[in-house]
């Protein structure tokens, strides 16, 4: 895990922004949930919005695990977590088969079936809520923001 200004993201103004790329395992999402953990010490969240962000990210994370990559095929998800005084910004990427999001549906039909109730808890607990392709085309982009004023 790597302090960076992140490729791809507006500038946070001198923010504390950390990148963080794990295989897509199933068994290092723990991972992603204990540098939030550790974010939380730098900038106090609170212990619900904590609980609420380690859900959405366990999710977040779940979804690009379990649905970016063909069985048998290997890569890997990155999360970025920009850090502002007001807000917590996670942007969760993959690079597998990717899909194009319907412009004005509010929950594609094929996300509300198996698996998708995980979109739909990312949408209750954060602030605001993007899905779409990675620019390009390859892989997914889902980002989140958690405001933590109390």
């Amino acid at each position: 895990m790597s302090a960076s200004e992140a490729p791809g993201l507006p500038p946070s103004d001198g923010e504390r922004t950390v990148s963080l790329r794990i295989p897509a395992k199933a068994e290092y999402i723990a991972l992603c949930r204990l540098a939030l953990t550790g974010l939380s010490r730098l900038q106090h969240f609170g212990e619900e919005v904590l609980e609420d962000l380690k859900l959405a990210l366990t999710e977040a994370c779940t979804n690009s695990v379990r649905h970016a990559y063909q069985e048998g095929t290997h890569g890997t998800v990155e999360i970025i977590y920009d850090l502002h005084p007001d807000r917590l910004v996670v942007e969760v990427t993959d690079e597998g088969e990717g899909f194009t999001p319907p412009a004005d549906a509010e929950m594609p039909d094929e996300l509300s079936e198996e698996g998708g109730l995980g979109i739909a808890i990312i949408r209750a607990l954060a602030d605001e809520f993007e899905l779409s392709g990675r620019e390009g085309g390859q892989g997914s982009r889902l980002r989140f923001v958690k405001l933590l004023s109390e």
